[in-house]
């Protein structure tokens, strides 16, 4: 389960512990929630930041940079940060296709991410020449609007259920579709390469 953690949040002494007395209330396994903290909050202060992320990384968690590449990122933090995984700006996403630097700069944050043991994700896919060309660089995950818009509960096993759209235009005629292996609350993440 990801959740997104505000700046707000983020500036709040007794985090650490309200996440901690959650997991254990809920019997939830740490490792099985992803707290996503936005670049620009991480970075308004990357001291504290980087001794908060530690704290929570000591609970089990995973952590995620949210909306990387938008904020004013100093490269020499980023490997102070106990960070499982990246999630490049749909912004970028976005741009891909439009001029070369686009695509390099994306490029560029793949091989970042896969160069300090991160997992990375591509927000905003909304087209089919997107997914391509994020495949084509060896993305590892992908969200938007090609693969669903949020749902609610109720209707996450009917998309399971089907064959989407972007699969056949993708993999035409040869049956190597992406098919979740169990139900999640929201179809949020997909992963982009094939076994």
């Amino acid at each position: 389960m990801s959740v997104n953690l505000s700046g707000k949040q983020v500036a709040v002494p007794s985090l650490v512990s309200d996440i901690k007395d959650i997991l254990e209330e809920t019997h939830i396994d740490a490792k099985h929630l992803k707290l996503e903290i936005t670049e620009s909050a991480v970075m308004e202060n990357a001291e504290m930041a980087a001794r908060l992320l530690k704290r929570l990384k000591a609970l089990g968690v995973q952590l995620s940079i949210d909306d990387f590449g938008t904020g004013y990122s100093s490269l020499s933090y980023l490997h102070r940060f106990p960070v499982n995984t990246l999630k490049i700006d749909r912004s970028f996403v976005g741009r891909i296709g439009e001029a070369a630097e686009n695509i390099e700069i994306v490029r560029t944050v793949i091989s970042l991410a896969e160069n300090m043991g991160m997992e990375v994700v591509a927000e905003g896919i909304e087209t089919l020449s997107q997914l391509t060309q994020l495949r084509k660089l060896q993305c590892q995950y992908g969200q938007g609007y090609l693969f669903s818009r949020p749902v609610d509960a109720a209707s996450v096993s009917d998309w399971i259920s089907k064959k989407p759209h972007w699969q056949e235009s993708l993999f035409p005629g040869n049956g190597d579709y992406f098919i979740p292996a169990q139900p999640v609350a929201i179809p949020a993440t997909v992963q982009l390469r094939t076994a």
